[in-house]
């Protein structure tokens, strides 16, 4: 068993895809008002062709609509016509409504007042350890649940629960220290720490070295699998 606080050993040297990540600009505004619609239409029409395999000429000779059109309406700088999306939509095998799916969906937020979160009981759940349920996400148009607690673990224990469950889980500790174990890892957390991992490995609170002990838990899933 290692005892650590730091994250996995290859996170030394991040991936391009990583890179690319951490490059993304969280609070950039995705698209001007007036462009969101046709940008909805583009990405809906880019899916659909990706999908039966075909290339943007495939489809310019199966619908009679030039190439240079097709890249217009797929980056969404223009905005097709009903006949247009029609003969799309034939080619495509898809209901002209299809294409407004993205557009027409919605995008819910959850807002929970201090205190006013729901207790569950979670598998291992015993008295002094509490698990707050703030809001409940999903799924989204990625098909993934998102559940974040608040977990206060305010009395000791000779036994402590141990988790295992499909999708990742991300702590961030706030109050006291703990020492969590993932797999066959141990991490000394204190307030500020962070540790995000695959919830497929055992993992629970190992030691309550210093209560009352305060955390954040966001665990997210692909929908149909269900948490702990």
């Amino acid at each position: 068993m290692s005892d650590a606080k730091a994250s996995h050993t290859n996170a030394s040297e991040p991936s391009q895809a990583r890179k690319n990540s951490l490059n993304q600009n969280p609070h950039a505004v995705r698209d001007a008002p007036e462009n969101v619609l046709e940008v909805a239409i583009g990405r809906e029409v880019r899916a659909f062709r990706k999908k039966l395999g075909i290339t943007v000429a495939d489809l310019s000779v199966a619908t009679g609509i030039s190439i240079g059109m097709l890249s217009k309406i797929e980056n969404g700088v223009t905005s097709p016509s009903l006949t247009t999306l029609q003969t799309l939509s034939r080619a495509l095998g898809v209901p002209v409504t299809a294409f407004f799916r993205r557009f027409e969906e919605e995008h819910n937020a959850v807002f929970v007042k201090s205190g006013e979160g729901v207790d569950v009981e979670r598998r291992g759940t015993r008295a002094g350890h509490q698990y707050t349920l703030l809001g409940h996400v999903g799924p989204n148009s990625s098909g993934v649940v998102v559940e974040p607690y608040l977990i206060t673990l305010s009395e000791d224990s000779d036994v402590f629960p141990t988790f295992q469950h499909g999708g990742m889980e991300f702590l961030y500790m706030l109050e006291g220290e703990v020492t969590y174990r993932h797999g066959r890892n141990l991490y000394a957390m204190a307030p500020g720490d962070s540790l995000f991992f695959d919830a497929d490995a055992p993992h629970g609170p190992e030691k309550l070295s210093k209560r009352p002990i305060r955390y954040l838990s966001i665990i997210t899933y692909p929908e149909g699998a269900a948490g702990d």
